[in-house]
């Protein structure tokens, strides 16, 4: 805000070097600038606290069609005498509120005017509504020995209509001012475009498994992660959906050629890599035909290729990959991950887990919540059951005195060797439960669960009619453990 007397100030108002633009060196200083701010094509330019209308008059030489708009009708008389001719418009009016009904306008150009308004917040929300769309905001401001508009506080006013806002700063083009200065001058173009949406990456990868393992690709020479692995992954790119993205990134990364049908979803995960903006990513599960067997085909990105157990995972991962397997391995399906700033794009074993499952939808009623076993020895338990219901994809749950338990989704198992158990060791064949049945994803890996179950507490029963023993259209193993009890594991 300022007290000054304008109408008295008009008749020596051009003696400035930048407000009369007599000089002619000026003048082709601020020229210049004009035509790079300003639309190419023929555009309608409101110019708000014109002054003597020396910038509408470069302005309108310059093929564009001006109205300019003065409070102080001594200031609007010397520029409608300057712009006589040129077809422009002089009013007379608060540039806060400019006295233009209905128009609208291409450009509106304010210099040194902003800083003046009683409310320049208001005044710019205003001027916005003024500008048809795609139009620009030009506003050239300064700080003067402390009084005045920094370009900072205008961008943040601007910010609440657009985020298209171009800042040049002025102060070091002294032929500008007709002088050297050395505080702050500036014009900044703000487009009439409303704030952007949020708009995230889409990357797809792939979860290719042969039985119990899963295909990683070790990154080189990428600049992001090198070193790591990494499921076969890439981005979406314009005009694909998700599963057409993977199946050409799988082409092109692994030499494999998959068919839509071949593809399961797997899992969705919103992350967030250390400092970087979030992504959205799609994880889809296929199963390795032998005949189709991968290959390095991108060998600059790639060092190498190798199969590992998807239970036993490596530490030399990138972290949302490894969060994302161990969580598609506990039959999760949507996950967050969000790192910390702070935090390694490498897997740390002892770091904080940044994975958040969310829970999918179900029915309220009728789902299995868990089931419980009592033991006779939590000790054997834990160790012949946690191996099991890990290979399985249960993951640690809860851990107390007397018990333990494994979840996976929204069910768990438990063992408690419960102080008010009584009798001595389960029997399968007495009333009360004979067995626990559980889906295995196909018959390798239920071949290989078969295999190192001995080693692990559990022994096959009926070996002589495996794997039929359930008859003959059901492929499935019968194991029992030290203390008695079953499991059925079944494969399609």
């Amino acid at each position: 805000m300022t007290t000054t007397d304008w109408d008295a100030a008009a008749d020596s108002f051009d003696d400035e070097p930048d407000h009369g633009l007599h000089d002619p060196v000026v003048r082709g200083a601020w020229a210049r600038r004009m035509e790079t701010w300003l639309p190419t094509a023929r555009s309608t330019v409101l110019d708000l606290g014109c002054g003597t209308g020396s910038l509408s008059l470069l302005v309108a030489g310059q093929g564009h069609r001006v109205t300019a708009v003065d409070r102080s009708p001594r200031m609007a008389e010397h520029a409608r005498t300057k712009l006589a001719g040129t077809g422009a418009e002089v009013l007379v009016g608060d540039a806060a509120l400019p006295p233009v009904g209905t128009q609208r306008f291409d450009v509106i150009l304010a210099r040194h005017t902003v800083w003046l308004l009683p409310d320049p917040a208001a005044a710019l929300r205003h001027w916005f509504s003024l500008l048809r769309p795609g139009g620009r905001l030009l506003l050239i401001e300064g700080v003067w020995n402390g009084t005045g508009l920094s370009a900072a506080r205008l961008t943040a006013l601007l910010h609440a209509h657009t985020e298209r806002v171009h800042h040049e700063p002025l102060s070091g083009d002294p032929l500008l001012w007709g002088k050297e200065v050395d505080d702050e001058r500036y014009a900044l173009v703000a487009r009439a475009e409303p704030p952007r949406r949020h708009r995230e990456i889409v990357d797809v990868h792939l979860v290719l498994r042969r039985g119990p393992d899963v295909l990683l690709a070790r990154r080189a020479g990428t600049g992001y992660a090198d070193g790591l692995l990494h499921a076969p992954s890439g981005h979406v790119e314009d005009g694909e959906d998700v599963r057409a993205a993977v199946i050409r990134e799988t082409a092109e990364e692994i030499g494999v050629e998959l068919d839509p049908d071949e593809l399961r979803v797997a899992l969705v995960m919103q992350h967030r890599g250390p400092g970087g903006n979030p992504r959205t990513g799609w994880f889809f599960e296929a199963d390795l035909d032998p005949a189709r067997p991968p290959r390095n085909a991108e060998p600059d990105k790639c060092s190498e290729l190798a199969w590992y157990p998807l239970d036993a995972l490596p530490d030399d991962m990138v972290a949302y990959c490894r969060a994302a397997l161990d969580g598609y391995r506990a039959g999760q399906r949507f996950l967050v991950h969000w790192h910390e700033d702070s935090d390694t794009v490498a897997y740390a074993p002892r770091a904080p887990r940044r994975a958040v499952p969310l829970p999918v939808a179900s029915a309220a009623t009728g789902g299995l919540h868990h089931v419980e076993l009592w033991v006779p020895d939590l000790a054997e338990a834990g160790a012949e059951w946690g191996w099991l219901l890990g290979r399985l994809g249960h993951l640690p749950y809860q851990r107390w005195s007397h018990g333990r338990s494994w979840r996976r989704g929204d069910s768990y198992v438990v063992v408690e060797q419960s102080p008010d158990g009584t009798g001595g060791a389960h029997d399968r064949l007495r009333p009360g439960l004979n067995h626990l049945a559980f889906h295995v994803r196909d018959r390798d890996t239920l071949d290989t669960l078969v295999a190192d179950a001995p080693g692990h507490g559990w022994r096959l029963l009926f070996p002589d009619r495996h794997p039929h023993a359930g008859g003959g259209g059901h492929y499935a193993a019968y194991l029992e453990n030290t203390a008695g009890y079953e499991v059925e594991l079944v494969a399609p």
